[in-house]
């Protein structure tokens, strides 16, 4: 097991954790001078921060060949399952699985409570953020709300996109490592549908009127699982 103060101390580098980032959002392979081509930073310092992030196993490295003929060359990816700070060590994992195969096996109805209490989470704390801003400002903009809901988004590995429309505000979410990946496997059904109603009670308690579609899924053999929300600004 790897200590947390290891972990913590490897990320607190701004550039390697923009490095972990950017592998994570490539969905690919990278090499040493890709990341150097891309951050602007040597050889040699871009393969220091990729051996500190493979230390701490949030990505791995293998060999591969370049097709330029000569030794194949060291790659690096994102590891599928990433890493979490326990100190002692916990096991909620499992007590997830237990939980996720109580629910299977209770049928539909228990997916339909199941879902509502996960809908309600996520309302609750998105409310809760709000009314400590408004302890603080008479009231919260529309900006605002933008601002809480990417910041909360990216928190938990998400990279949210705000594009202007005729219409209003839409958002691109895009995850590259679903934090419930030790599950999805298995319990793909269940997951995503705690998962998106989680999101779902997030949007409600910003926004009175959004439209949420999910437009890709990695259970669908997709890189990655995408959202589009499109959001209205005129509202009170």
């Amino acid at each position: 097991m790897i200590h947390p103060l290891k972990i913590t101390s490897t990320l607190a580098d701004e550039t390697r954790y923009s490095i972990y980032e950017y592998i994570l959002k490539e969905k690919k392979t990278v090499t040493v001078q890709n990341i150097a081509d891309v951050f602007g930073i040597h050889p040699n310092v871009a393969r220091l921060h990729l051996t500190k992030l493979s230390e701490i196993n949030i990505i791995s490295s293998d060999f591969a060949k370049t097709g330029k003929g000569g030794r194949p060359g060291r790659v690096y990816k994102a590891a599928e399952k990433g890493v979490s700070l326990s100190f002692p060590r916990r096991d909620d994992d499992r007590l997830l699985k237990w939980t996720i195969q109580l629910i299977q096996e209770l049928g539909p109805t228990a997916i339909v409570k199941c879902q509502g209490i996960s809908y309600q989470d996520g309302y609750q704390q998105m409310k809760g953020y709000l009314t400590a801003e408004l302890k603080l400002n008479s009231s919260i903009s529309f900006e605002q709300k933008l601002h809480f809901l990417t910041e909360n988004a990216a928190l938990v590995g998400y990279i949210p996109q705000v594009q202007q429309t005729a219409q209003g505000k839409k958002m691109i979410f895009s995850i590259f490592n679903c934090p419930f990946q030790s599950q999805l496997n298995a319990h793909s059904e269940v997951v995503c549908k705690l998962h998106e109603s989680y999101l779902k009670g997030q949007l409600d308690a910003l926004f009175s009127n959004n439209e949420f579609v999910q437009i890709s899924s990695m259970v669908h053999d997709c890189d990655l699982c995408k959202y589009e929300i499109n959001v209205t600004e005129n509202e009170g």
